[in-house]
């Protein structure tokens, strides 16, 4: 695909998205305008990279369509500087839009259990000059408890159960986590929890369909 036209088609979707009123924020609305997403596809799939749809990027997983990217974002309130922790790297791609989010003062840990995806990530993210991203080859279940506490916590995979154990790496002044909850393949909800000291208020945003999340504190392989 022709520079122009793959910029484009990211311009008409991005603006589609802000149409519809999943992107709210121009914070949002630059971050998902800056991250090239078909750098982030297999290179038989570039064509897709801009259809509002996830897609297949090998190894049982898949990057997440550009609406629930958006959406996520939106409701972890990201700022300048926040401490992020992600579950579940896959291509790399919500990453560089958490990176671009939380700006080079800030930064961006996440944590993928399959080292190949983990490897190709990585270097997308240092080919595109994502210094504030750390690649991490772990069970993110248990979260990084080393780097806590975090100001947001992304899960892009569906848990059982919310696990404490990220419940309790959030900032307590303010920290949120978004993570989808529910069965292994189907109904499951979005849900956006956040933390005030010990107090933690927790809402379902929508029903999602997401990969399962795998690990100790998640769903057996």
């Amino acid at each position: 695909m022709k520079n122009h036209k793959i910029n484009q088609e990211r311009l008409d979707l991005i603006n589609n998205l802000k149409a519809r009123k999943i992107i709210i924020t121009e914070n949002v609305y630059n971050a998902m305008l800056n991250v090239p997403r078909h750098l982030f596809l297999p290179e038989l799939d570039i064509n897709k990279a801009y259809i509002d749809s996830p897609q297949q990027i090998g190894k049982g997983q898949t990057i997440s369509a550009p609406h629930m990217n958006a959406m996520m974002c939106e409701y972890l309130e990201i700022k300048p500087k926040d401490k992020i922790l992600e579950i579940g790297t896959g291509s790399g791609y919500h990453a560089a839009i958490l990176a671009e989010l939380t700006g080079k003062g800030g930064i961006v840990y996440t944590i993928e259990r399959i080292p190949d995806l983990a490897i190709k990530a990585q270097k997308k993210l240092e080919e595109l000059s994502y210094s504030n991203v750390e690649v991490i080859i772990d069970d993110g279940t248990l979260g990084l408890e080393s780097k806590a506490p975090f100001d947001k916590i992304l899960v892009t995979a569906a848990s059982p159960k919310i696990p404490k154990s990220l419940l309790v790496q959030l900032n307590p002044n303010g920290g949120i986590l978004c993570i989808p909850v529910g069965k292994r393949h189907w109904d499951q909800d979005l849900i956006v929890i956040q933390r005030t000291k010990e107090k933690y208020i927790k809402k379902k945003v929508c029903k999602v369909i997401f990969v399962p999340l795998i690990g100790e504190n998640g769903f057996d392989e």
